[in-house]
């Protein structure tokens, strides 16, 4: 049984492609724009024992807010996928 799962979030803010590989290395492969919470995040895969990879494109010129909430969103979703 393959515990993975992969999701697209549109929204007027964010583009969000997370894929997850519960049963994986701890890789990471982490690109939102925000630096720190690309690096909490890839913290997170590493410790986890999970694979994650995370394309984000959000409106930063504005904020980080709208990129990172709806990253959170997006790794509940994942998570709930692959478990299911």
């Amino acid at each position: 049984m393959s515990r993975t799962a992969t999701i697209i979030r549109n929204t007027n803010e964010t583009q969000i492609e997370p894929e997850l590989e519960l049963d994986g290395a701890g890789e990471a492969d982490i690109q939102t724009g925000v630096g720190f919470f690309d690096h909490m995040l890839e913290l997170f895969a590493k410790h986890g024992a999970f694979d994650l990879k995370i394309r984000a494109q959000g409106d930063l010129h504005i904020d980080a807010q709208h990129t990172v909430e709806d990253t959170g969103i997006c790794l509940g979703l994942v998570f709930r996928e692959a478990l299911v």
